[in-house]
Order: C-alpha cells, then structure tokens, then sequence
C-alpha cells in the first residue's frame, strides 16, 4: 500500500470511531466529535491523493496530439 492509502484508511478509522461517540488518538493528538469536520477534510485530501495515484497507474493523463494531416501517422 502507498503513504497515501494508509492515510485514507487511517482517517476513515477516525472518522468511524468519532461517529461512533469516542475520541480516537491520531500521534499525538486526540480528536473527539468536534473535531469531526477536521477528519472528514483530511479524509477528503488523502482520497484524492489515493485517485491521483490510481489515475497515474491506470496511464491517464498521458496525452497524444491527434494529428487531421491526413498522412496517417
């Protein structure tokens, strides 16, 4: 698994305990239901990241001009 993937999956286990009433330690910090929107964002970011990766494994934004010349290149 990437950084990214452990981080995604780290904050959606955070995110899960805080929606389950309890507070969970992330390092050193510990964030409770408050802190619930702070989880959902960096959940957020580290998806992204994890798409990213995935788009960039699967070959996409890799690009080829289309070439209308007409010689068939």
């Amino acid at each position: 698994m990437s950084t990214a993937t452990d981080m995604r999956d780290a904050y959606l286990a955070a995110e899960k305990a805080v929606l389950q009433g309890q507070a969970y330690t992330f390092g050193d910090r510990t964030l409770t239901l408050a802190h619930l929107k702070e989880i959902v964002a960096g959940r957020a970011e580290w998806e992204a990241k994890v798409a990213a990766e995935a788009r960039q494994a699967a070959g996409y934004g890799r690009f080829r001009l289309a070439d209308f010349s007409g010689r068939g290149e």
